[in-house]
């Protein structure tokens, strides 16, 4: 079950040590990740476009609410079931970078843009086909008559995966649904999902200003029809540079910033931007010595593997210890080196995963540490409120 808020603040690890959290636990370097969020704030009041940072990263309500209060927007979210558990922890501006197609869930997605507007708030939503126009606007006359959704047409600038191709398909979205009294155009969604992870900073560059080269475009083509395009949002954590140095986009979705995995600090890191540094670890503890093995408690359970294994924290990748996947329940330790020693059995060790946002859902909770991960203290604990939001 996880912690209410207040039940967070009366738990018996708030104030110990660090060295007392039990293993496996995911904690977070609350210090580094508030620089995190300092140099990102910073860097979109510098470049004059908006922040929304992505929930996936993180999952909960808490730091939604903390980064609004450095500056963000307001949150994304990829399921409507994120969208409503962070409405219900207080987030009031919220955009849905999905299609969503499933009547009930649009009912859903209505009802929550309902109770948002009466709040004061807002709930976007990305299209890419004139179904999920229609179902969206007979989902809203049904729900919630007296609501105007905000609406994005999602283009393809070359993830593959959702999105109408740019130019002429997206103008032809956008004028239907600007027909439409249930739904207001609010811009263009145009996220480059696949650039986030190319490890060369020129790659990135071309393939970002390739990207920005067809959105443009596509801004140009229905301005030229005679709509306006309010906002194009987008961008992550890999080719922030580029989008808001851009001209065009005018909103960041940027969420791995946050707490950047393993996976995110292979790039090759362009000159301009942030600093980030790691801020999420998983705690394990050495359990076993066999031969020229170590055995820690931290396995696939606590941590995702779809963007490869962690990296043990404090030791240079190939320059200390390699973590090897060895189940559910185990990882494996190996020197990279002759010299580098084996940790003895009782050892804590820290991971940092490979990928932050699946490795979040694994968990019900975020231990927040004060003070760095050697003589530090547990200042708060932070519910994983969207843990399993899937639908």
């Amino acid at each position: 079950m996880k912690p209410s808020p207040d039940t967070a603040l009366q738990h018996p690890l708030v104030g110990q040590r660090v060295d007392l959290i039990d293993s496996p636990a995911l904690v977070v370097d609350l210090d580094a990740m508030e620089r995190n969020i300092t140099r990102m704030a910073d860097f979109a009041r510098k470049h004059q476009v908006q922040w929304r940072p992505h929930a996936n990263a993180h999952r909960s309500a808490e730091l939604a609410l903390q980064m609004q209060r450095a500056g963000a927007v307001g949150a994304c979210v990829q399921k409507i079931a994120e969208a409503e558990v962070l409405a219900a922890g207080g987030v009031r501006d919220i955009t849905l970078t999905n299609q969503v197609v499933a009547y009930p869930k649009l009912l859903r997605v209505a009802r929550l843009a309902a109770r948002l507007q009466a709040q004061g708030g807002r709930l976007a939503l990305a299209v890419d086909s004139p179904e999920g126009i229609t179902r969206l606007a007979e989902a809203m006359a049904q729900a919630a008559p007296q609501t105007r959704i905000d609406v994005l047409v999602e283009i393809d600038v070359g993830h593959w995966r959702c999105g109408v191709p740019p130019g002429e398909p997206a103008l032809a979205l956008a004028q239907a649904v600007a027909r439409l009294t249930q739904l207001r155009f609010a811009g263009l969604q145009a996220f480059q999902g696949r650039a986030q992870h190319m490890r060369s900073a020129a790659q990135r560059r071309s393939v970002a200003t390739a990207c920005v080269q067809s959105v443009r475009a596509t801004c140009e083509r229905i301005q030229a029809a005679g709509l306006g395009v309010p906002l194009v949002t987008g961008g992550g954590t890999g080719t922030l540079v580029h989008e808001a140095a851009s001209g065009v986009y005018g909103e960041l979705q940027a969420g791995t910033f946050l707490f950047m995995d393993a996976d995110y600090a292979r790039n090759e890191r362009e000159p301009a931007q942030p600093a980030f540094e790691h801020a999420l670890y998983v705690k394990t503890q050495v359990i076993s010595r066999q031969g020229e093995r170590a055995v820690c408690d931290a396995g696939h359970t606590s941590h995702a593997i779809d963007a490869g294994v962690p990296w043990v924290a404090h030791l240079p990748e190939g320059q200390g210890l390699a973590y090897h996947s060895a189940g559910d329940e185990h990882g494996i330790l190996t020197a990279e080196t002759d010299e580098t020693p084996l940790p003895t059995i009782g050892s804590m060790l820290w991971l940092v995963p490979s990928h932050c946002d699946p490795t979040v859902n694994l968990h019900d909770t975020l231990i927040g540490v004060r003070g760095g991960l050697v003589r530090g203290v547990v200042e708060r604990i932070i519910a994983v409120d969207a843990r399993g939001a899937l639908s």
